[in-house]
């Protein structure tokens, strides 16, 4: 599962950059960039023993 959590955020990150490129509103980058933030914390927690 920690995997997966890994992978979407490295989807979410790009989507960030790509968000930022185009000249998107702060709002949705800031809640992309949330979202990978929180599916790359779930995949370090997810993967502790």
């Amino acid at each position: 599962m920690a995997i997966a959590l890994f992978i979407l955020a490295g989807f979410l990150v790009g989507g960030v950059i790509q968000l930022v490129k185009s000249g998107a509103t702060k709002f949705s980058i800031g809640l992309v960039g949330a979202l990978a933030a929180l599916a790359t914390a779930g995949g370090v927690l997810w993967s502790l023993p």
